[in-house]
């Protein structure tokens, strides 16, 4: 077994000062690339490795973000992890991924966690409506992805305009003939479904037709799934006899649900009721049929979020000329309209 070298050993076989291996190790300062070479040689030889610990606490920094996720099982957000994740490989720095299961104490104590673990920044896709700061002993850079929390500190926010969305999904059901639009959201909604909903509402205000309450359905249960309760939803409203000729969704496992339900009563898609769904899941195109949706461009939101996490982390005087960043989304036409 290969003895673990100190600097000096491997100043010393490199035939260089500790303080050139000092830089060569952490890539800063001036040396010839002879000289890296020498001195990584001598590493890969003997196994070298930094203890990681003690850098750590003697600059402060761990080379190191943390991302706090609602629902980790969640495409959208998945498909962000796994960009992000990567973004920041690619430059040396390594990922802690926390799962709140949207549980506000949970996310306090990664906020915590993370804290103590001295990360150099935060992506936070919050569940909660408001950040609990109190738990950061420092102040980092934080972005925000889809989620608009109630903070003090100036951060970044970056994700669709899901207004734009609301708007262009209820304006598609419209100009497809649509006169009396369901809207089916969950109860407890977030910024981003409230967004879609207000796009709902606009375009309605638009084409100069009256909002109706009894339109609106809140879905609500603790113990269903999002598909189970828009079933249940869509199975009460057909009960009351409620007359509609569209179905705005504001995501597609409400959708689905909605689809199905409406399936097993008979009622044709899209020739009775056409179906709008939202985030573009992959449920969306493999279902039979297959639903209309609106599109979130997952890349350019992963990597905008990581590239200004990245850029206030290497310049913390750097100054965002805008902190909240919309990306635009688009409608996928599929077979329920």
């Amino acid at each position: 077994m290969k003895k673990q070298l100190s600097i000096k050993d491997i100043a010393k076989l490199s035939n260089v000062s500790t303080a050139t291996v000092s830089r060569v190790l952490n890539d800063n300062g001036r040396f010839s690339e002879e000289t890296r070479k020498k001195v990584l040689d001598v590493v890969k030889e003997f196994g070298y490795s930094t203890n990681s610990v003690a850098k750590t606490l003697r600059e402060q920094k761990s080379h190191t973000i943390g991302m706090i996720v609602p629902d980790i099982s969640n495409e959208f957000f998945s498909s962000l992890i796994t960009q992000i994740e990567s973004y920041f490989f690619d430059k040396g720095i390594s990922t802690i991924i926390c799962n709140t299961n949207k549980d506000a104490e949970k996310e306090k104590a990664y906020l915590k966690s993370l804290d103590s673990k001295l990360v150099d920044g935060l992506i936070c896709i919050s569940g909660q409506e408001e950040i609990d700061e109190t738990q950061l002993s420092r102040d980092i850079p934080i972005v925000c992805i889809d989620r608009k929390p109630k903070v003090a500190s100036n951060i970044a926010i970056v994700g669709s305009d899901h207004s734009e969305g609301g708007y262009k999904a209820t304006r598609f059901l419209l100009d497809k003939g649509c006169k009396r639009i369901l809207l089916l959201t969950k109860d407890n909604n977030t910024t981003s479904s409230n967004d879609r909903i207000a796009g709902y509402k606009k375009a309605l205000k638009d084409a100069n037709l009256k909002l109706e309450s009894e339109l609106i359905i809140h879905a609500s249960s603790s113990s269903l799934s999002k598909f189970e309760i828009a079933q249940k939803s869509i199975e009460e409203v057909l009960n009351r006899g409620l007359v509609f000729d569209g179905v705005f969704a504001t995501n597609d496992w409400l959708a689905y649900g909605a689809v199905q339900t409406l399936k097993k009563n008979h009622i044709s898609i899209p020739d009775e009721v056409k179906v709008v769904g939202f985030d573009d899941d992959s449920i969306s195109k493999y279902t039979s049929p297959s639903i209309t949706t609106i599109h979130q461009e997952t890349n350019e939101i992963a990597e905008r979020a990581a590239d200004i996490l990245y850029q206030l982390m290497t310049k913390p005087d750097t100054t965002l000329n805008n902190h909240d960043i919309k990306v635009s989304t688009r409608l996928i036409e599929r077979e329920t309209t």
